[in-house]
């Protein structure tokens, strides 16, 4: 699955620096592809989520659903100490070592993943998801609760409708409303997907809930409430 592993990422990104880190992102943004080149609809789809305990361990959740039915059918969590600080802007070189160890352990690979955080709305183009998708080679969308960069109009109310999220004249992804009444997602294609392949994927996994469910299994598996949705996955396992 991964051009790069965990342990090869780690060695190449000893000792990252910001402005070295800034320089790669430039770098990496230029291998991004937006176009749609993989047969729709997937098989499967990995939510991605990372979250940090003790604010010096990244523990990555990755969970595997059916793109037929949205169940779950395969996780992984890793868990790696944090070697990068915290940079608005440079979160994946927190993040991806952890989560492709985490993709390492899966005994079903997904097919595309759904990535809480950005794609190509990101002042250099190569936020989480548009980074994994160029380690990984898999196709990607970012879904984040809030707004990177960019600029937006007034978002419809009703379920599934959007406006773009622009940079000037280009347009980076979408505001997307998944629940009347709650606050929109900021919905933008990671790799080898375009803005409306991303949109149909979100949507399609988007139930009652603001987050869409691959969101919802990683995020609970990545936070302080891990036990509780683990205990949903043991028999998994």
């Amino acid at each position: 699955m991964a051009i790069i592993d965990a342990h090869q990422l780690q060695r190449d990104w000893a000792g990252m620096t910001p402005a070295r880190a800034r320089a790669l992102q430039h770098e990496s943004a230029a291998r991004v592809r937006l176009e749609t080149d993989v047969a729709l609809p997937p098989a499967t789809v990995a939510g991605v989520d990372v979250g940090f305990e003790n604010g010096d361990t990244a523990r990555a959740a990755v969970v595997v659903l059916r793109y037929a039915d949205l169940e779950p059918v395969d996780y992984a969590l890793a868990r790696l100490p944090v070697t990068f600080p915290y940079v608005p802007g440079l979160l994946s070189f927190r993040e991806c070592p952890v989560i492709l160890r985490a993709l390492e352990q899966l005994r079903v690979a997904p097919d595309l993943l759904l990535c809480d955080g950005h794609g190509v709305a990101h002042p250099r183009r190569l936020g989480i998801a548009a980074h994994l998708g160029v380690l990984t080679g898999l196709p990607t969308v970012g879904v984040a609760k809030k707004k990177l960069c960019g600029r937006h109009g007034a978002v419809p109310e009703g379920w599934g409708e959007w406006t773009p999220l622009k940079d000037g004249d280009e347009t980076l992804g979408a505001v997307l409303r998944t629940r009347p009444g709650v606050k929109p997602l900021f919905i933008s294609p990671g790799h080898r997907l375009d803005l409306p392949a991303a949109l149909e994927l979100v949507m399609h996994f988007t139930t009652r809930y603001r987050l869409p469910e691959t969101t919802r299994w990683a995020d609970g598996l990545a936070s302080n409430r891990g036990q509780r949705w683990l205990a949903r996955l043991d028999q998994l396992r």
